[in-house]
């Protein structure tokens, strides 16, 4: 498969610019330092783990099922108003 994106990007001041992201088999290192957003992501979280340690991705996940939780709730809570109204 060969996709590609195009991205037109104007900053604050005004000054656009283009980005271009391809799939991995197509994308081509021509420039010397250069890294795909995949693995840009993979140095960043290996950063991240080396940081923060297990811990933090616990906590984080927590967090992150709590709020899932709570939405669930409102929902349910929003759906039998609606229920009621009716």
């Amino acid at each position: 498969m060969n996709i590609k994106y195009k991205l037109i990007v104007t900053d604050y001041l005004g000054f656009g610019g283009t980005l271009m992201a391809e799939d991995r088999k197509s994308s081509k290192k021509n420039v010397k330092g250069t890294m795909t957003v995949q693995e840009a992501g993979r140095k960043g979280g290996m950063k991240t783990a080396q940081t923060h340690g297990k811990e933090f991705y616990e906590e984080i996940g927590h967090k992150g099922g709590q709020k899932v939780k709570e939405l669930i709730e409102e929902g349910k809570k929003a759906k039998a108003k609606s229920a009621e109204k009716q």
